[in-house]
């Protein structure tokens, strides 16, 4: 009745293995076709000065964003916090804010003319496959 359900952590995992086998394979074959090089694992490789300062921007802008929020939805009751000034919101709209700027910059400044066009398709294939987990209802899983 409380608390999570014994078999939670083994569903979380499978649908996250699939998540990452799916966006794995998704990426090869689009920068195959694209003809953009593989990035790195973990690192986050600015396209130029200037992008890296408006990346850091964003990011403090969100950190201080995610502080007040926490600030303001500690002292109201927990029924009626603000979505908008959640941590976890906030953090999903940097991610995604991060990756608009990111190709908006390459757009303009990359080497590879192609390189936008993958980072938008990561993208919209992630934000294809939360929407799907939501409407399916996490696949009936949960």
């Amino acid at each position: 009745m409380y608390g999570i359900d014994p078999s939670f952590w083994l569903k979380l995992l499978l649908i996250l293995a699939v998540f990452f086998v799916l966006m794995a394979g998704f990426n090869a074959i689009v920068r195959r076709w694209l003809g953009v090089e593989k990035p790195k694992a973990f690192s986050h490789n600015p396209v130029n000065e200037k992008h890296e300062k408006i990346d850091w921007s964003i990011r403090i802008f969100f950190i201080g964003a995610m502080v007040l929020g926490y600030f303001i939805n500690v002292t109201r009751p927990p029924q009626e916090s603000y979505l908008l000034l959640n941590p976890l919101f906030l953090l999903f709209v940097l991610g995604y804010v991060t990756e608009i700027v990111r190709a908006a910059m390459e757009s303009r400044y990359a080497k590879n003319p192609n390189a936008y066009i993958y980072t938008i398709s990561q993208l919209i294939f992630t934000t294809a496959f939360l929407i799907l987990l939501f409407i399916t209802d996490f696949f009936n899983l949960f």
